[in-house]
């Protein structure tokens, strides 16, 4: 689906050519090119400015019958985003106009400045392919289709020395699809043994070790915490455990994610506002698992490196048989918690995922990921994700991934003093604060009671996991955000 073009410029044939517009600067080398900008721009209509596009036809040294020029705003704000935004917006015009293949014409990198070639192509297509996406599982009626074909135009040379990278953004983008698809299939179809069975299916078209423990293996592990949080629902809780092993490896990366198959807030239940998307809960879940299946696909890992998934999916439900506030709870690894809120119940199954990694794998470094605080997306919004750690090396790596991805990350403190809200006068710790602020601090800070002295960084994806409109290069519903930054990052720590 995704490929370059090397072909003369003077020997195209293509139903579609799409030219990237500056508006204040010529960004393109091939003199045709550069005339037909021009005869764009010449339109009262079209300048250049951000999302801005005109269509011309039969344009005169240029074989296409189509040429869509799109603005990409001021020369001084370009940068890889600017051109992942301009590709997936050009996509999904394309897709309404119910076309079938597109040819785009990068900007010559000598013309961008600082940006490379590699980063220049790189984001074109990975906004082009993740604009391609289409949820309409559930429609009736189909009303459009992906393109069947996207190409990238490169000279020989460029092609030949890049010739690698389509096929690695394709795997990545489809990762990033797989998570968007699990986090917007609704909770009746996402239960937990529906949500397993899917990431195992998955999971075994690669070379990825599997293993599933259910209900009864939980309890007799005594994954108290898991077990707590499961106890409201009919469906019965898993922990799904993916291995990328290499042989005679020297380090041990373990990902943990949430996986709420459905959040009710359980006997504290949310407000109706509250519930509707609560099908998203197990988007830090969607995320480890697709990372684990794209870096076995692509082999992204150093050959040193063990990359492990730790996935507790569990669905929170209001019964009788319910967990309930002042309930008290023992947890994997033996701490007892003071549950003063059901709907703080994501930090609780992934306490016990995380003891249950420091046993079993002892990894040299671990990160959570987990819609875990309404109070990180008030602090952040909801394109940003928090990211919390006890190593300064680490932030930064997950900080610069994020930067390049575009999968942005802020981080916030750890303040040691915090840690009295979480007291309690009946067990080892409380599951909430005693102050209503810094609720994402505190959920963090409650994580890092059962880290230990493993390098370790969690990451509040509350905000940027979910969209409700469509964005440039995402529909409606689940993101995916985290693959992509997970996959920059494993190739760099």
């Amino acid at each position: 689906m995704l490929r370059f073009n090397s072909v003369d410029f003077d020997r195209l044939t293509t139903e579609t050519l799409v030219i990237p517009v500056c508006e204040d600067k010529n960004i393109h080398t091939i003199q045709a090119l550069s005339s037909a900008v021009k005869q764009a721009k010449s339109l009262k209509e079209f300048n250049g400015k951000k999302d801005e596009i005109t269509i011309l036809y039969n344009l005169p040294g240029i074989k296409v019958g189509r040429v869509i020029f799109s603005g990409i705003g001021k020369f001084e704000q370009i940068d890889s985003d600017t051109l992942r935004s301009f590709a997936g917006k050009i996509v999904k015009e394309c897709i309404k106009k119910n076309l079938l293949e597109i040819l785009i014409v990068p900007p010559n990198a000598e013309k961008i400045g600082e940006m490379e070639t590699q980063k220049i192509l790189e984001s074109i297509m990975e906004g082009a392919c993740l604009g391609n996406h289409i949820f309409d599982k559930y429609k009736t009626e189909k009303k459009d289709s992906p393109l069947e074909r996207i190409e990238v135009l490169v000279t020989p040379e460029t092609g030949k020395k890049y010739s690698g990278l389509p096929g690695r953004v394709e795997t990545i983008c489809s990762g990033t699809i797989l998570a968007r698809e699990w986090i917007s299939t609704p909770s009746n179809d996402k239960r937990p043994e529906n949500f397993t069975k899917s990431i195992e299916t998955e999971a075994k078209k690669t070379n990825l070790t599997i293993k599933i423990m259910d209900e009864n293996e939980l309890k007799q592990e005594k994954f108290g915490a898991i077990l707590a949080v499961a106890a409201g629902s009919n469906s019965s809780p898993r922990l799904i455990v993916l291995q990328h092993k290499n042989e005679n490896a020297d380090k041990t990366v373990v990902l943990v994610g949430k996986g709420i198959t459905f959040d009710s807030g359980g006997i504290n239940l949310k407000p109706s506002d509250s519930l509707a998307d609560m099908k998203m809960d197990m988007s830090g879940a969607a995320a480890v698992a697709a990372t684990l299946i794209t870096t076995a696909k692509l082999k992204l890992l150093k050959s040193k490196t063990n990359l492990i998934g730790v996935i507790p999916v569990v669905e929170n439900m209001p019964s009788g048989n319910a967990s309930r506030p002042g309930d008290i709870i023992k947890t994997y690894n033996g701490k007892t918690v003071e549950i003063g809120n059901t709907d703080a119940e994501g930090r609780l199954i992934l306490i016990d995922a995380i003891s249950y990694s420091l046993k079993q794998f002892k990894p040299d470094i671990l990160i959570d990921m987990a819609t875990l605080t309404g109070a990180c997306v008030i602090g952040l919004g909801e394109k940003i994700a928090g990211i919390f750690s006890s190593d300064d090396k680490l932030a930064e790596s997950i900080i610069k991934s994020g930067e390049k991805t575009h999968e942005r990350c802020w981080r916030l403190p750890l303040p040691e003093d915090y840690k009295e809200l979480l007291k309690s006068e009946f067990a080892d710790i409380h599951n909430m604060s005693s102050s209503r602020w810094g609720g994402a601090i505190t959920a963090a800070l409650f994580l890092s009671e059962f880290v230990e002295q493993t390098k370790w960084a969690h990451i509040d994806i509350a905000g940027p996991a979910y969209t409700k409109k469509e964005t440039a290069y995402s529909t409606a519903g689940g993101t995916g955000f985290g693959v992509r930054l997970f996959c920059d990052l494993l190739e760099n720590i």
